[in-house]
This record gives C-alpha cells, structure tokens and sequence, in this order.
C-alpha cells in the first residue's frame, strides 16, 4: 500500500510537471509583441562582482570594451580579492573600465551586497551625474561572462517601453564542446531560455538570472533603501520577483546570449546547484510578497517556480518508489509461477520520463546547428538523467539550511 502511494504520488508529480512544460513550450513557440516609445540614448554600465577573478577577467572585459556602443562603462567590484583581479581591471583602460575595491571586514559578504555597493559608488562617484535614472541601464555580468557583440543593440529595444524594469539575455556556456557534461549545462540553459523563460513572457513572470540580467536604474531605486540585491543565495531570484512585485515588466531577449563557463566536474556542479537550491529555499520568503502584490497569472506562476524545491524533492523519491513496485512485482511473479511484469513497466515509464527530450532535443537543435537534431535528441535522453543531479543538489542545500550554513559556495574558475 505504502509503495504504491509512493509510486502514484510521484507519477502525479511528474505529470503535473510536464503539464506545466507543455504549457509553456507551447507558449514561447509564439511571437512575443513588443511595445515601443521613443528611442532614447541610454548609459549603460556592466557590473562585474569579482573575488579572485585572475583566471577569467581579462577576456570579459577585452569583450565588453569592444562593443560597438556608443555610451557604456564597465566597473569592476573586486571583493577584498588576493590575486590580480585589480591590476587586471585597471590595465584593461580607464576610459571603460572603473574599479571599486571593497576591503575586509565589509568585503566578501556574498555578491548581492558587493552589486549594492557598486551602486552606491556609482552615484556618490559623480560617474551617473547629469543621467536620468531612466536611461541608466545597469547590467550585471558575471567575471566569466562573454557578451554577445550586438548585445546591447539587440536589448535596447526592450527598454524603450517605459514599463520595462528588467530584461534577461540567454546564457550558453563558451566550453560546451569540452566533454558531455559540459554540453548538458549548456543544454539546460538553452532549454531554460528558449522554453521556460520565453513562455513566462505571456505570464508576466520571467525571472532575473545571475549572468546577463538588463535593469533599469529607476526601476531598481524603487526597492527601497536598503539596496536592489538581497543577501540570499539567490540575490537575483529574489530582484526580479520584487520588481514584478512593484509593477515593472521583465523581458527575456532570445536575440543575444552571454556566454559562461561550463563546470567540468561532477563534484562542483552539485556543489554549485546545492548553492542555487538553498536559495530557492530562502526565496520561500518571498511567498508573502507575491499573495499581496502580484496580479493572479504571475502570481500562480511565481509561486510554482518557488515551490520547485520542494517537488525537486518529492520527485527524487521516484526512483525509489518505482525499483521498490518493481522489485515487489518481481517477487511476486516468482511467487505465483507466471510473469505479473507488463510491457507497460517499461513504456509507462519511458513515456513518462524522456517525452520531453524530444521536445528539448528540437529546441536545442535549433540553437546548435552543427549538433543537429538526431544528436541532439540523444543527449536530451541523456539529459534526463542529467536532472538527477539535482537530487543530489537538493538533499545538500536542504542539509546545509537545515545546520545553518550560509556560506556563499563560489564557484571554481579554470
């Protein structure tokens, strides 16, 4: 009894999940509108949160200071780090590139609090004066990111609507090509991207990621004092439901990509996701704000995307569940002399598991012409274990929010 409550219980979550999916992949198939306004001239000013950052700076910032735009900067925020992250950021050209060194005991207290404070220079600096805040375009790029050359040509657009507060670009990771786990971090985020944030558009819920996230400076002034970014794990997660929360619209732009480093080792990716989890979790604070100031679609939607945590955990009972009826079903074959396993023991759960890679496969086919769509259906068959990481990830977040670690876990840079 107990099994099979295991069982359908799971069964349940996971097509109340793939109805979900379904529901969006239907959705970001559609042509998003776009409201204009009048073209303006926008300052726009690349964060760069580093802690130790030597390995990956230059490239980033080579990139940046490259863009064909007209009126940007770059400020690096070096985080109290000991290695050449500052005489990196101050040979990279101080007509571009400003560099705000934060020092111990303030620094390192996670990256929300070192972006609040690279907003604080940048007004008592003198740097935005004679700006309007609403043509002040920060945007935060993580110190491995590598924009896109037409990045800001392609997001200007959105801020054109004056009710736009943020606009999130995709993120791909440049070393895709270096082995399968690699390649299925860059899967994930296309699929997140091409699917889930495009869907999210037409619900008024896309949400702010870590690396590539466009935001108005006005927009941001009206989350109150204390600063834009909170001390979650998760700062981004956190901006981007308080700016929905007070009325500004999110945008996602399929048009232009930041690239990143993929993690290479097993051991760090659940490493890092254990981080991402925890924040999710600490995000359940959130829960409050969304009832009382998030219209209903958004809201539901929203409130779905917190709860993930807890079905990501739920769901790792699945395999369980499914080797427990399956071992009992064996057992009792054996018992009564003929076989009580049906072919539906293996299609059920195909059906129920890899349905969707052929939906991932197509969309990433799409972004990956030279993989094509036969090799990329493959690995989104891999990509489904692949999830199981999170499994994994989940337990360790759940874990270190339940002894009260919150540590930010940085991930390693190669």
């Amino acid at each position: 009894m107990i099994t099979e409550l295991l069982l359908w219980s799971s069964i349940s979550l996971i097509l109340m999940a793939g109805c979900y999916n379904t529901g969006l992949f239907l959705l970001s198939r559609r042509r998003a509108p776009r409201r204009r306004g009048p073209r303006k001239e926008r300052l726009y000013v690349f964060l760069l949160a580093c802690l130790n950052e030597e390995q990956v700076l230059a490239e980033s910032l080579a990139r940046i200071t490259a863009l064909p735009a007209g009126n940007f900067l770059a400020l690096v925020i070096d985080d109290a780090s000991d290695d050449r992250t500052s005489a990196i950021a101050r040979a990279a050209g101080p007509e571009r590139v400003l560099l705000h060194r934060r020092e111990l005991p303030d620094a390192r207290r996670g990256k929300g609090a070192a972006l609040n404070d690279g907003v604080r220079f940048l007004t008592e600096s003198g740097v935005l004066d004679g700006h309007d805040p609403d043509d002040v375009i920060l945007c935060v790029v993580d110190a491995d990111g590598r924009l896109d050359a037409h990045v800001v040509q392609s997001v200007d657009p959105f801020f054109d609507d004056p009710r736009t507060g943020a606009t999130q670009i995709c993120v791909r990771m440049y070393n895709r090509g270096l082995g399968l786990l690699a390649r299925l971090q860059d899967m994930e985020f296309v699929v997140y991207g091409d699917v889930f944030q495009s869907g999210r558009r037409f619900i008024g819920s896309v949400g702010m990621g870590g690396n590539g996230q466009f935001m108005r400076l006005s927009a941001l002034h009206t989350l109150g004092p204390g600063g834009p970014w909170s001390d979650s794990l998760t700062e981004d997660l956190d901006l981007g439901v308080r700016l929905i929360a007070k009325g500004w619209v999110t945008q996602h732009c399929t048009t232009a990509s930041v690239s990143q480093q993929a993690v290479l080792t097993l051991r760090r990716l659940v490493r890092q996701r254990s981080r991402w989890f925890q924040g999710h979790l600490q995000s359940a604070g959130l829960v409050p704000l969304i009832l009382r100031e998030v219209p209903t679609r958004p809201a539901l939607d929203l409130l779905y995307h917190l709860s993930s945590p807890v079905l990501i955990l739920l769901t790792s009972l699945l395999p369980l569940s499914f080797l427990v009826a399956f071992g009992g079903t064996v057992l009792a074959s054996v018992e009564a002399g003929r076989a009580l396993v049906s072919p539906m023991w293996l299609v059920g759960p195909y059906v129920l598991s890899f349905t969707a890679a052929y939906a991932y496969g197509f969309v990433y086919a799409k972004r990956e012409r030279d993989v094509g769509l036969v090799r990329s259906v493959l690995i989104a068959h891999v990509f489904v274990f692949y999830g199981y990481i999170w499994f994994a990830a989940g337990w360790m977040g759940l874990w270190r929010m339940a002894t009260g670690k919150t540590t930010w876990l940085k991930t390693a840079r190669t």
